[in-house]
């Protein structure tokens, strides 16, 4: 049995275990309904009611049900983010929007971590739909047949973040990464590189920008000289290993395509301990324009995305399609090629 607690209150004393919202009402001197609205509405209340409330919340240690809530609104107030990894920065800004767009409209957002794997994802899917979420926010469009099939017939909101396919699940908020390679390979070109490799963690998105880029090159008959694949995550020493082992096999290599950032800033690392002038000797071009990328040396050409822009509008469709208004099906967000000093 749970111990009783002993309370002071505007009217004498209460023992609880467990506080309701009665209890908060009693320690507040206040009635219930004037702390389900300081709870729920703060903005119809008195800011001085408020305050009393929300110290006899801290006093009493009353927990909201949101499930009762749920139970009478048909409505969790629950979003599910699922994402690959939080080990990169890539993802951040996209989290971070989504999150306060989705806070500020009364939503808390569940994050959970498939680390690239499609099956760690179908057991995330699983068990967020248990909890009957309003919406569900997915990283990539790459998903098991059991998660689609279980996410549209669960008629749950959900947006495919981070792509753009022809068939989403429902909707799909993201850019191409097949155009990015293109744009990569026409940039390449355009300055006359020819002997342009790729270097790239084993994430599926990369390898298809990587797809695009190919294809980009193959229709000027140029092809890539080499690729190295590297275990996830992206990391700086990666990137510097990464070069060593492209020079081994292809030594006269002129442009190397990193599929990220962090790999990026780890070649041109490498590239300055052997001596090698960016770009003069080799051009590096990453993905993501992180915080630092315009600050190496030489400044980094890299692909700008906004994630927070993707986050803003992948928390919107969730919550327009949850009030029940006319969403469209893909929204491409596009991208940006940043050109510095790296080419």
């Amino acid at each position: 049995m749970s111990e009783l607690r002993t309370l002071r209150t505007a009217t004498g004393e209460v023992s609880v275990s467990g506080a309701t919202l009665a209890d908060v009402a009693k320690v507040a001197g206040v009635s219930p309904i004037t702390v389900s609205r300081a709870l729920n509405q703060p903005h119809l209340v008195r800011p001085n009611t408020v305050a009393k409330v929300q110290a006899a919340v801290q006093q009493t240690g009353y927990v909201k049900n949101m499930m009762a809530g749920a139970l009478a609104s048909s409505r969790s107030r629950l979003v599910s983010l699922v994402l690959p990894t939080i080990s990169t920065p890539i993802f951040a800004d996209m989290v971070q929007a989504a999150s306060d767009h989705l806070t500020a409209a009364g939503y808390q957002v569940m994050l959970g971590l498939s680390s690239y794997e499609a099956w760690r994802e179908e057991v995330l899917v699983e068990t967020i739909l248990s909890r009957r979420p309003d919406g569900v926010i997915l990283t990539g469009s790459l998903h098991t047949d059991s998660t689609r099939r279980r996410l549209q017939a669960s008629q749950v909101p959900v947006v495919e973040a981070w792509d753009l396919t022809p068939s989403p699940i429902d909707m799909m908020v993201g850019f191409s990464h097949e155009e990015v390679g293109h744009a990569i390979a026409q940039h390449l070109l355009e300055r006359g590189y020819r002997r342009i490799a790729i270097l790239a963690v084993e994430d599926p998105r990369a390898a298809r920008r990587n797809q695009g880029l190919q294809a980009g090159l193959a229709k000027h008959g140029v092809q890539v000289a080499a690729i190295q694949a590297m275990p996830l995550p992206s990391t700086f020493a990666l990137g510097r290993d990464g070069l060593s082992l492209l020079l081994e096999r292809c030594p006269d290599l002129d442009a190397l395509v990193c599929s990220s950032d962090t790999l990026a800033h780890g070649v041109l690392t490498e590239a300055i301990a052997r001596g090698l002038a960016v770009p003069q000797q080799l051009a590096v071009v990453g993905f993501g324009d992180l915080n630092f990328a315009a600050r190496t040396y030489p400044p980094l050409s890299t692909v700008r995305v906004d994630g927070a822009n993707i986050g803003r509008v992948a928390a919107q469709a969730i919550l327009d399609r949850v009030e029940g208004k006319a969403v469209g099906s893909l929204t491409d967000t596009g991208f940006q090629f940043i050109q510095r000093g790296s080419t």
